[in-house]
């Protein structure tokens, strides 16, 4: 029976892949199935007992698209069926009062996409090193949907507090974000994410009062080891921010470094106003969207008309003015790149010890003035003050392959996807396919830009890499139109 239900659920799985591939990727739906063998009970038109539990456990274990099998289903079909699985080890199941063992069916390229994925990239996630923490989002139980942006806001800065403590590993919020709106199992968000802690709490502001409740999760027992509340008015905010980042660190590490604490805490503003522009503003900063971009800009001035030395809403907003010119500005783009320029300057000034601020700025001054090797020092020193910052990462990659170092370049944006493996960021596959490309490796940098177009598939620069791409295959008769188009000129700028 094991070896009919595993030929069955692949076909299942192969159709469903067939009849989505193309579909875009933010409309798909994608499958996960979980096989077990066991005793059922049989009730009416259900079933009930521990086999379709572990099933219904080893489903959630699967990836979008994939099949996850108990060791008892893998021994029966072992040798019948041409199937591969990787074994994911002892999983601790909800409700499940056994450790079950975990194996992943490996799909043959026959049976997939050969396109790269970015959960192709990074191996299944092991703890790191040292202590390791994601802070999924607060609820916001204000009652008012109107300060959502304030809950998500001070999650933002408990993160960025945490991560500049350099003994912690902190997962991005790009990853721990799509948990939003979701009923999680901790241990489960523990293995996805590859981190040993979970923090989770809620956020309520009424006029200007603010309450925080946190409680620190063991994910690998389920274990709490910590909960409390903060109350306080919006003047003291910061306050409660760094009381909640404290607490937390000192529960996972009895000892603290009093310089990291210390720097953790600094607040690059004091204007309650400029800060809260700020944080409605950062949403939409890495949107992909005109729109989205240019309202969190509108924002950004507003805050800086505030505090004009306000280093981090100085630097965004010009990666704003940054993503604005190289992606939708046309005739603009010179007065994007100057607004750019003079932002990072500035920032760099009010702020010369936040990380955020630093590597943001390094990366602005690299891509627009060409120092490359001043913008690397730059974030260097941005990554050595905050070693979890996924931003920071991507930075020194795109500036490492710029810098004619492409395998550097890949290395960073695999420790960037490791400090956020759930964020699916088509600027990282793009990067990817830029380093096979200038190591001549166009067919694989062909796989992972059609990856990437997927998720932004009206992306000029990506027609414009593709073309390059084809055109040096020998494949250019069959990039589609638009690729073709901008090949008149990109191959020949680009190509040595």
């Amino acid at each position: 029976m094991s070896s009919m239900q595993c030929v069955a659920r692949i076909r299942i799985q192969n159709a469903l892949a067939t009849s989505i591939a193309e579909v875009a990727a933010d409309k798909r739906i994608e499958f996960r199935i979980g096989i077990n063998v066991g005793d059922v009970v049989v009730e009416d038109d259900d079933i009930f007992g521990d086999g379709v539990n572990v099933a219904a456990r080893l489903e959630g274990l699967a990836e979008p698209g994939g099949i996850c099998v108990s060791a008892r289903v893998q021994e029966d079909v072992a040798g019948r069926l041409d199937l591969t699985f990787d074994d994911i080890g002892e999983q601790s199941l909800k409700n499940i009062a056994r450790p079950v063992r975990v194996y992943r069916v490996r799909l043959t390229p026959a049976e997939k996409k050969s396109k790269l994925t970015l959960t192709e990239i990074v191996p299944t996630l092991a703890l790191p090193d040292k202590p390791s923490i994601a802070v999924l989002p607060f609820v916001n139980m204000s009652g008012d949907p109107e300060q959502e942006y304030f809950a998500d806001g001070m999650v933002e800065e408990i993160i960025t507090a945490l991560s500049r403590i350099r003994w912690l590993f902190v997962i991005a919020r790009n990853s721990t974000f799509t948990y939003k709106g979701q009923s999680v199992d901790v241990k489960q968000v523990g293995r996805e994410l590859g981190v040993r802690y979970v923090l989770e709490g809620s956020v309520r502001k009424a006029g200007q009062r603010v309450r925080i409740t946190g409680q620190l999760i063991d994910a690998l027992t389920g274990t709490h080891l910590w909960a409390d509340r903060f109350d306080g008015s919006l003047e003291e905010v910061f306050d409660l921010q760094d009381d909640v980042a404290f607490r937390v660190a000192g529960i996972i590490e009895s000892t603290l470094q009093a310089a990291e604490i210390k720097r953790s805490t600094d607040r690059p503003t004091s204007d309650l106003t400029a800060y809260d522009l700020y944080l409605r503003a950062l949403p939409n900063c890495y949107a992909w969207d005109k729109e989205r971009i240019s309202a969190a800009l509108d924002l950004l001035e507003a805050a800086i008309k505030r505090d004009p030395k306000f280093g981090p809403a100085l630097a965004l907003a010009g990666v704003c003015h940054q993503h604005l010119e190289h992606f939708y500005a046309g005739e603009d783009s010179e007065a994007h790149r100057r607004s750019a320029i003079e932002l990072a300057r500035r920032a760099l000034q009010a702020s010369p010890e936040d990380p955020g601020t630093v590597a943001n700025a390094g990366f602005l001054l690299g891509v627009f003035e060409g120092a490359i090797e001043p913008a690397i020092t730059l974030v260097d020193r941005a990554l050595s003050l905050n070693p979890s910052f996924e931003r920071g990462w991507r930075a020194s990659a795109w500036l490492r392959l710029n810098a004619g170092q492409p395998d550097v370049a890949v290395e960073h944006i695999q420790t960037a996807i490791r400090l956020s493996p759930r964020f699916g960021n088509a600027t990282d596959l793009v990067l990817i396919g830029c380093a096979h490309f200038f190591q001549r490796r166009f067919d694989d940098a062909i796989s992972a830009y059609l990856a990437a177009r997927e998720q932004m598939p009206k992306n000029p620069v990506l027609h414009r890499y593709l073309a390059a791409c084809y055109a040096q295959a020998g494949r250019l008769a069959g990039c589609g139109k638009k690729s073709a188009y901008w090949s008149r000129y990109w191959v020949i700028s680009h190509v040595a």
